[in-house]
């Protein structure tokens, strides 16, 4: 009987799973935040709402890139 538990494929030895293949896919979730920016600045601009919609959607963007960026350092 083999006393040691077996690791899955895709796991390295420290137990941490790699992120070899997905450099862009940070880039990508931070590109679907554009669509949301545009919308945001065409409504600040035509006047139907306030600067802080713009602010909370530029903080939106800001929160998502930091929560990829810590994702990406564990």
């Amino acid at each position: 009987m083999n006393a040691q538990p077996q690791r899955d494929a895709d796991t390295s030895p420290s137990g941490h799973h790699g992120h070899g293949g997905h450099g862009g896919h940070g880039w990508m979730m931070i590109a679907c935040c554009i669509p949301m920016l545009v919308i945001a600045i065409a409504l600040v601009a035509t006047g139907a709402v306030g600067f802080g919609w713009l602010f909370g959607a530029l903080m939106c963007t800001a929160m998502m890139a930091m929560m990829m960026r810590a994702m990406h350092n564990t």
